[in-house]
């Protein structure tokens, strides 16, 4: 599970995280990608990660979001979605790299809808026009849970 890497870029562009995982499948203007995840195990509140819990990531080249769908290790029972506002991803043959602005949605199983980090985000230093690509991105996230379209689509 190393032939794919993914970069998590901070809003300057600066990586601040890189690992390894495995195309799932690729298209025109995106890359799904299953990665492990291999940090420490802990407890976010609102989900509780392990290590080893599978996580499927849709990147985009043109939306301002990426979904990780996130699978428990031992049942591989859904723990839910976590998306994170981002500049569109930048896909090539083998990485994505994505500037993370910072605001992150999490959804639960059930269609529960966390928006996280609101106060970070707030202090990032972004144009107006940045803002209203985030706000619409979150607006089309609100609305693919409500709808379960893909790949919200095993949603309850």
């Amino acid at each position: 599970m190393n032939d794919f890497t993914v970069i998590k870029c901070n809003h300057r562009g600066e990586t601040v995280l890189s690992y390894q995982g495995e195309i799932v499948v690729r298209g025109e203007n995106y890359v799904c990608v299953r990665a492990l995840f291999t940090f420490s195990s802990r407890d976010l509140g609102y989900v509780a990660l392990k290590t080893g819990d599978i996580f499927t990531e849709w990147f985009y080249s043109d939306k301002w979001y990426n979904v990780f769908r996130v699978q428990d290790v031992d049942s591989g029972a859904l723990k839910g979605y976590y998306c994170n506002l981002t500049r569109p991803a930048v896909i090539s043959a083998n990485s994505v790299k994505a500037d993370d602005l910072a605001l992150d949605i999490f959804v639960k199983p059930n269609r529960n809808i966390l928006l996280l980090d609101e106060d970070e985000y707030n202090d990032l230093p972004l144009s107006d026009d940045e803002r209203k690509q985030v706000q619409a991105a979150i607006d089309e996230i609100y609305s693919l849970v409500k709808q379960a379209i893909a790949p919200f689509d095993e949603l309850k």
